[in-house]
């Protein structure tokens, strides 16, 4: 079995509150679950209105597999107007590892 995660630090457009971010943030969010079927959440900064870490993780018996949906997830989100792709990072472990 492998676990792939993937951190996703991005720059919220036009938002000047933390209720915008939401409003923002939310649907980013159900597009991926609903796109590639992955587990997701804001993870980081959820203090901050104009920035949010998004935490993406996928389960796969096939390790190329991981690989793919993470990048789709990963370009996904850099295509979205509203949000400015920071940083993102990612991890991928295999059950056997300790």
């Amino acid at each position: 079995m492998f676990v792939g995660t993937l951190e996703l630090d991005v720059l919220l457009g036009d938002v000047r509150s933390l209720k915008d971010k939401r409003a923002l943030v939310r649907p980013v969010l159900a597009d991926l679950r609903r796109q590639f079927d992955v587990a997701v959440a804001e993870v980081g900064h959820q203090d901050l209105h104009r920035r949010a870490v998004l935490g993406v993780a996928v389960v796969s018996g096939d390790p190329a597999h991981c690989t793919d949906v993470l990048d789709s997830c990963e370009r996904f989100v850099a295509a979205r107007p509203e949000l400015d792709l920071l940083s993102a990072r990612r991890t991928l472990r295999d059950s056997d590892d300790d």
